[in-house]
């Protein structure tokens, strides 16, 4: 859970008290490679920090579904939209790789608002980050072609091109497998 306090504590530094009563709301989940963490049509009960291991979300269609965003190391991942609003997810995060996570749930966050005045400062903090990683993303699939954002990978999220298997980094820049292909062949 040191991860945790690290990334709190970049946003604000709290009292033993204020770690020890929000650290006890959090819980240990190993997901195995390929596991399911949310399912489509299930209510996000919990909002997760990954401590190790790579999750992505996507919406299931095909043989790959439609990928839209990527969760690393150090880094709160959930169905945000469906975790707020408590209403069935449009879509669904797996574990790509085993993934170790804290989670806390939806009952005991709103605890931990209501309990310490410096929750709700994280958790201000936890939804900027993820509001603002979505802006960003709509933005550059609107603004840029397919290859311009294949290319602002390799600046902005180079563990994405070494971690992720290439069929979701199409997926995720909006191509199929093999307009990427074409894409890397004319970048080389």
């Amino acid at each position: 859970m040191g991860y945790i306090r690290e990334y709190y504590e970049q946003i604000i530094k709290l009292q033993e008290s204020e770690w020890s009563f929000i650290a006890k709301h959090f819980h240990r989940k190993v997901f195995p490679k390929n596991e399911i963490i949310t399912l489509q049509g299930s209510t996000e009960n919990f909002l997760s920090f990954i401590e190790s291991g790579l999750v992505r979300s996507y919406i299931p269609d095909d043989e790959y579904g439609y990928t839209f965003g990527f969760g690393f190391e150090k880094e709160f991942i959930c169905a945000y939209d469906s975790f707020l609003t408590r209403t069935p997810s449009e879509y669904e995060m797996q574990a790509l790789t085993e993934t170790v996570a804290w989670q806390i749930s939806y009952d005991d966050l709103q605890k931990v608002y209501k309990e310490t005045n410096v929750g709700n400062h994280l958790g201000r903090f936890a939804s900027e980050k993820l509001f603002l990683s979505k802006s960003k993303r709509e933005l550059s699939l609107l603004k840029f072609t397919a290859k311009q954002r294949y290319l602002q990978l390799f600046t902005e999220q180079p563990e994405l091109l070494q971690r992720v298997p290439l069929k979701y980094i199409a997926s995720y820049i909006g191509v199929t497998p093999q307009a990427l292909s074409r894409i890397r062949r004319q970048i080389n």
